[in-house]
């Protein structure tokens, strides 16, 4: 990992060749994901938003990755979303957007975001939340990681799939 000087304290930020890291996410209140075992032995496309129901996360972002996540399954990839939400809100989201076959998941605490090196302090009204980013995951191992720090150009589901 390469880290990055923030303050006083250096965050380091998860690259290509690093595993996932180990913690919990969720789908609901009672179905937690175990990361190591969910990212073992598999083929996982992740991408990460600030926020469910976000203007260019609902617009744009989750479109993007519903609207090819037939390709992405016939390149044997499954497609997670992550944010730093509560799981009810994740999964009215995903329902709202038609993201059936997505796993919409949780990462209540943050806890996630900040071990991968990806949170971003929004201020007072919202928080710590994720920096928008997507992953190419095989096997618990990051092979391809983008983050775009403002905007919306290289976590796209388009610039993912072309790079599997």
């Amino acid at each position: 990992m390469h880290g990055q000087n923030i303050g006083s304290r250096r965050i380091k930020m998860i690259e290509a060749g690093d595993s996932f890291p180990k913690g919990s996410l969720f789908r609901s209140k009672k179905d937690e994901v175990d990361t190591e075992t969910y990212f073992a032995n598999k083929k996982v496309v992740v991408f990460g938003v600030p926020g469910a129901f976000g203007g260019t996360c609902s617009a744009e972002h989750l479109p993007g990755f519903v609207n090819f996540k037939t390709a992405f399954a016939d390149n044997d990839y499954s497609i997670v979303c992550i944010a730093v939400n509560d799981p009810n809100v994740m999964k009215a989201w995903g329902e709202s957007a038609g993201a059936s076959g997505i796993d919409m998941l949780a990462d209540c605490d943050c806890s996630i975001t900040k071990a991968l090196g990806l949170d971003k302090d929004l201020g007072r009204n919202f928080g710590v939340r994720s920096k928008r980013y997507a992953m190419i995951i095989v096997d618990g191992v990051v092979k391809k990681i983008f983050v775009d720090e403002s905007g919306f150009d290289s976590t796209s589901a388009e610039n993912v799939l072309n790079n599997l």
